[in-house]
């Protein structure tokens, strides 16, 4: 009777914590909505936020993360300019999850690319962002003009950022059920001391929940994303390790941008070593931290503005793409 007594408190204990992640999920939908439309590719359906007219440039978010990072400081300084199109990553922000790594998801977004007629754009990637723009440059060199990588993942890692070590979760199932019990009321106590941690050494904006989408990082299913994301970005990955032995095939212009101070990703590791392994990439280190798109917007702007240049010089002209909006779903709801 014992045993019973005991298996059914441990069964209501994790029956509530369900009951409270899906509660806290509706709370968070509703404190960062859906900000842009919505595009189905190979039967993943892609959230996506479409401003401005120009030269396209196609946003890649980071780990956690989703559109809200570049929507909230830098979307705007880039279309008076360009086309700029910010992509949640498969899994990420409200964009439906794919099976497969990094790859996998380089083919959905070159899809999408294909998709909306964007010709080569200039693709922009975030942290491990910079890793699903690099294999989406080598593998689908049709899809990319040029790449302006932001804190990229460029290598393989040892283990995992000191912040996100708690997420690396071998077995699928103890992912799923950590995702849906512990990790979301955990996650929502901790929220300040997170934001904190990745902006680190500058401060997160006190709208970064709402207004940059932080909030949509504690769902359960973005956790689990999160998670299963980061367990294969270690160096047990072949697709994480096997990019750096292809980058001297890259031959469009190609820049990094890193915050010396960056505590999520070291500069040297991600972006010197990449310098090494890319003699003509452009590498600029900046004072900052991780968070450049959000806490550093006109910097990111600048280093955008000047690698789209190099694209434009490369081309002989300012080519502009022929257009053609995407055909969104009315109600930008999943």
């Amino acid at each position: 009777m014992t045993w019973f007594l005991a298996a059914a408190a441990l069964f209501g204990i994790e029956a509530g914590l369900i009951v409270l992640a899906l509660v806290m999920a509706v709370r968070i939908e509703r404190a960062a909505p859906p900000q842009g439309g919505f595009l189905d590719v190979g039967g993943v359906r892609l959230h996506l936020l479409d401003r401005g007219a120009g030269p396209p440039v196609v946003l890649l978010h980071g780990l956690s993360g989703q559109i809200g990072h570049f929507a909230h400081s830098l979307v705007a300084r880039l279309a008076p300019d360009f086309r700029v199109l910010a992509i949640d990553r498969p899994g990420c922000g409200y964009s439906s999850p794919a099976p497969g790594g990094i790859r996998e998801q380089a083919a959905i977004i070159a899809g999408a690319i294909r998709a909306l007629g964007l010709g080569k754009p200039l693709v922009v990637g975030h942290s491990l962002g910079g890793a699903v723009a690099l294999a989406l440059a080598l593998d689908h060199p049709d899809c990319v003009g040029g790449l302006a990588l932001i804190a990229p993942a460029t290598h393989p890692m040892a283990q995992a950022p000191l912040l996100f070590r708690s997420l690396v979760i071998r077995s699928r199932l103890l992912r799923s059920l950590y995702a849906w019990t512990a990790a979301a009321p955990a996650a929502l106590v901790a929220r300040p001391l997170f934001f904190r941690a990745a902006f680190a050494p500058e401060p997160a904006p006190a709208d970064f929940g709402s207004a940059g989408g932080g909030l949509l990082a504690l769902r359960p299913r973005n956790l689990y994303v999160t998670s299963t994301e980061l367990t294969g970005s270690l160096n047990d990955d072949p697709e994480i390790a096997t990019l750096p032995q292809r980058y001297l095939m890259l031959t469009i212009p190609v820049g990094v941008l890193y915050g010396r101070d960056d505590r999520i990703l070291d500069w040297r590791a991600h972006g010197e070593a990449m310098k090494t392994a890319l003699p003509a990439l452009d590498f600029e280190l900046v004072d900052g931290g991780h968070m450049l798109p959000v806490t550093q917007p006109e910097v990111c702007a600048r280093f955008i503005r000047r690698i789209a240049a190099r694209m434009a010089e490369d081309a002989g002209a300012p080519a502009r793409p022929d257009g053609g909006d995407a055909a969104f779903l009315a109600n930008p709801r999943i």
